[in-house]
């Protein structure tokens, strides 16, 4: 796992993102800075950190023997990883790195005492893990009920609404840049690369997409079916 201490306390603009009650419980952790593409937490393990996010992106994945992956989420500043595991139970996913991060690292013995002194984050705890299982349930339906382009669709069409309400889209139609590469697509939809690939290049010559490097742009709405 490569990661180095911070010599210093975290600045109070790190701590931005976090609730309230986070920010005191962040305060009790130790402060990591982690470079891209490091696996911070590993599936099958057996660990009781958890890991709040003050900077950077971390994506929670499984894989298996032959490389393929599925992505359960993406998750940044505000967020914290790792509470599946604090029944003492083993890691159900891994997590790595999109980008250089900063973790705040919380023992479950400190995480207890906290609860203890502060009872609320209890239920803000609890309402994480319930979120997260939702979600797992949405994908889980996903999987099970669309094929691939209509899985295709979901992933874009909500990473698009996402990218209009933090203000990334510069409004123009349906324009809108989205960071994906195409096996960060196909591990979203659990999918095959080169199947992702075929969509992208036919939804790009019938003009609806437009595709760069690591990324891509919604030129007008997606065709619910293709």
């Amino acid at each position: 796992m490569p990661h180095s201490p911070l010599s210093l306390s975290p600045s109070p603009d790190l701590y931005a993102a976090l609730s309230p009650a986070l920010r005191l419980l962040a305060d009790r952790g130790e402060p990591r800075r982690f470079a891209k593409g490091s696996t911070i937490i590993h599936e099958g393990d057996r660990s009781d950190t958890l890991f709040i996010i003050l900077s950077g992106r971390l994506r929670a994945f499984s894989s298996n023997t032959e490389g393929r992956e599925i992505t359960y989420g993406i998750y940044g500043a505000g967020e914290y990883m790792g509470e599946m595991s604090l029944d003492g139970g083993l890691r159900s996913a891994s997590v790595i790195t999109m980008e250089p991060s900063i973790c705040v690292m919380v023992t479950r013995e400190t995480l207890s005492r906290f609860i203890a002194e502060v009872p609320e984050f209890a239920f803000e705890l609890l309402s994480k893990v319930i979120h997260r299982a939702r979600s797992v349930t949405l994908s889980a339906k996903t999987l099970a009920l669309n094929d691939v382009y209509g899985r295709l669709y979901l992933l874009l069409t909500q990473a698009l609404a996402d990218a209009g309400a933090s203000g990334v889209v510069e409004r123009g139609g349906e324009s809108a840049p989205l960071p994906f590469t195409h096996r960060d697509i196909a591990a979203h939809i659990g999918s095959s690369r080169e199947m992702v690939s075929r969509l992208l290049k036919d939804l790009e010559k019938g003009g609806y997409i437009a595709q760069q490097r690591g990324s891509l742009t919604v030129l007008r709405p997606l065709p619910p079916r293709w």
